[in-house]
C-alpha cells in the first residue's frame, strides 16, 4: 500500500508540472450571449459535464408541478423492479382527484412498469401517488426519500411535498435543480427508456377488461393531439407540467452531435415553453461542443512519457476515455485551464483533471488506476514480444538449451565420480603403491650405477 501511494504521489506531483510549466498563451475567454426568452426561469445543462451552458432565474424557486415526476420515477427505477405489483389505494385514487389520471380503481392491481408508463406518458397523478405508497414503506416515507435523494445530488432550491405536483405552497424547486435531477436520472438505462416511449399500452387487468392506450403529452417528441408544429428531431424525451399556479413547465432532452442537453423552463404560459425550450437547443448546439478529454490532453500524456514513470507503453494509470469537457466552438481545447484535484479513499481514481473557461467548470475527467502490469526489466529476449508463433518457437529453444545443460552435469557428476574412486583406490592401496615406487627409484639408480661403469671400462 505503501509504494502504491508513493507511486500516486509521483505521478499526481510530475502531472502537475503541465500546470507550472506549460503555461499557454489563452486565447480571449467568450462565452456566447443567450437569446432572449419570455419565461421567467430557465436553464440548459449538458448532461454529460453538468456545465450550464444557459440560465436565467435558474435558481428561482417556483411551483415545478408535473416536471416532479421525474424525481418519483427516478427513485421508483433506482428502487424497485418494474414487475412488482402495485395496488391502488383508496388515497391514491381520491387525494388526486382532478387532475391527469388514467381513471385507475380502487385495489386496482399494475405493475410497477405500467404505473410509470401512466405516470411519465399520460402524467397520471393517481400513478405518482400509488407508487409512492409501493415504493416507500408509506406514502410519507417516500416523500422523505425525495427530499433526500435531492440533496445528495446537490439541489440548494427544493422541497418535495408530493410525488406529483398538484398544488402545494411547500412543494416548490427551481429550473436549476431539475436539470441536476434530470441529469442523475438520465444514466438510468430504464428510465431514460421509459421518457422516451412516445405509446405504450397497459393489459387489462383485475379492474380493467380493456386495454388502455397511452400516449406521451410531450409535443417536442409526439404529435400529441395531432400537433406536429413543435416535434423536435433531435428530442429523447421529457416531462411537461401544468397547473394554474405553477404555469406552464417543461423539461426536455435532445441529443446531437454527441451531445445530450437538458432543458428546464419554468413559470411559462402556453405554446411559450415549446418556443423557449426549441430557442434554447437551437442556440446551444450551434454554439458548443464537447472535447474528449482523454483524446485531447497532449500536456497530460506528455508528461507521462517524459518524466518515464512507468516502462511500459500502458501506465498504471490513466485517464477515463469517457470525460469530456464543452467549449463553445469558437474556442479550442488548450483555451481550458486544468486543475489536478487529488481524491483519497477510492482504489480505483487517483484524482481528477477539472477544466475551468470563462469562469466556469467545463467538465473533466477521472485519473484512474487502469490495473494495467508494470513491464518487466529490460533483458527480457525479443521472443517474448512476437506472435504466438514466435513464443512457441522460444519455448523450442529453451527446451534444447535445458537438454545441453543437463548433459553436460551429467559429465560433471560422473567426472567426480571418477575423481571420488581414485582417491579411494590410491588411499586402499597406498603402501602397495608406495613400495612399487621405491622398487622402480632402486631400479633405476642401479641402472644408471651399470651404465657409469660401463662407460668407465671403455675409456
Amino acid at each position: 500500500m505503501k509504494k502504491r501511494k508513493k507511486w500516486i504521489g509521483v505521478l499526481l506531483g510530475a502531472v502537475c508540472l503541465f500546470q507550472v510549466n506549460t503555461v499557454p498563451v489563452q486565447a480571449e475567454e467568450y462565452w456566447p450571449e443567450g437569446p432572449q426568452i419570455a419565461g421567467e426561469s430557465a436553464v440548459v445543462m449538458e448532461a454529460s459535464t453538468g456545465t450550464v451552458l444557459y440560465e436565467n432565474n435558474s435558481h428561482q424557486q417556483s411551483y415545478p408541478a408535473s416536471i416532479t415526476k421525474i424525481m418519483t420515477c427516478f427513485l421508483a427505477v433506482e428502487n424497485s423492479g418494474l414487475d412488482e405489483e402495485v395496488t391502488f389505494s383508496k388515497n391514491a385514487i381520491y387525494k388526486t382527484a382532478g387532475g391527469s389520471s388514467i381513471s385507475r380503481d380502487v385495489d386496482e392491481v399494475m405493475t410497477l412498469e405500467e404505473c410509470l408508463y401512466g405516470l411519465m406518458l399520460e402524467s397520471a397523478n393517481e400513478c405518482g401517488y400509488a407508487i409512492a405508497e409501493h415504493v416507500g414503506k408509506d406514502y410519507e416515507d417516500f416523500i422523505r426519500m425525495m427530499n433526500d435523494r435531492a440533496k445528495e445530488l446537490g439541489c440548494t432550491d427544493t422541497h418535495f411535498n408530493n410525488p406529483h405536483g398538484l398544488p402545494d405552497e411547500e412543494h416548490v424547486t427551481s429550473a436549476y435543480d431539475i436539470a441536476l435531477i434530470s441529469r442523475a436520472a438520465l444514466k438510468n438505462d430504464i428510465f431514460r427508456m421509459i421518457v422516451n416511449s412516445k405509446r405504450h399500452t397497459i393489459p387489462p387487468t383485475n379492474k380493467h377488461e380493456e386495454e388502455t392506450y397511452l400516449v406521451n403529452h410531450h409535443k417536442m417528441l409526439t404529435n400529441y393531439q395531432g400537433d406536429t408544429q413543435y416535434l423536435y428531431d433531435y428530442c429523447i424525451g421529457g416531462k411537461t407540467g401544468y397547473t394554474s399556479v405553477a404555469g406552464s413547465t417543461l423539461a426536455t432532452f435532445a441529443e446531437k452531435d454527441g451531445m445530450t442537453l437538458i432543458c428546464v423552463v419554468t413559470r411559462e404560459q402556453a405554446p411559450n415553453h415549446y418556443l423557449d425550450t426549441r430557442i434554447l437547443f437551437d442556440y446551444c448546439f450551434e454554439n458548443f461542443q464537447l472535447w474528449n478529454v482523454a483524446e485531447n490532453e497532449e500536456n497530460y500524456n506528455q508528461d507521462i512519457k517524459e518524466n518515464k514513470i512507468f516502462e511500459n507503453e500502458e501506465s498504471f494509470v490513466g485517464l477515463n476515455k469517457e470525460g469530456c469537457i464543452v467549449l463553445p466552438k469558437a474556442a479550442a481545447f488548450t483555451d481550458a485551464v486544468p486543475e489536478i484535484v487529488e481524491i483519497n479513499g477510492s482504489k480505483d481514481v487517483i484524482g481528477n483533471i477539472q477544466y475551468v473557461y470563462a469562469g466556469r467548470k467545463v467538465g473533466g475527467t477521472d485519473i484512474e488506476v487502469t490495473g494495467a502490469k508494470v513491464s518487466e526489466f529490460k533483458f527480457r529476449k525479443a521472443e517474448q514480444e512476437k506472435t504466438e508463433e514466435g513464443k512457441e518457437k522460444k519455448e523450442e529453444k529453451v527446451l534444447k538449451i535445458n537438454v545441453k545443460y543437463i548433459a553436460f552435469g551429467v559429465l560433471a557428476v560422473v567426472l567426480l565420480i571418477g575423481i571420488g574412486f581414485g582417491i579411494y583406490y590410491i588411499a586402499d592401496n597406498f603402501y602397495l603403491i608406495k613400495y612399487k615406487m621405491e622398487c622402480r627409484k632402486q631400479q633405476k639408480i642401479s641402472f644408471k650405477e651399470i651404465k657409469f661403469k660401463k662407460n668407465k671400462r671403455h675409456k
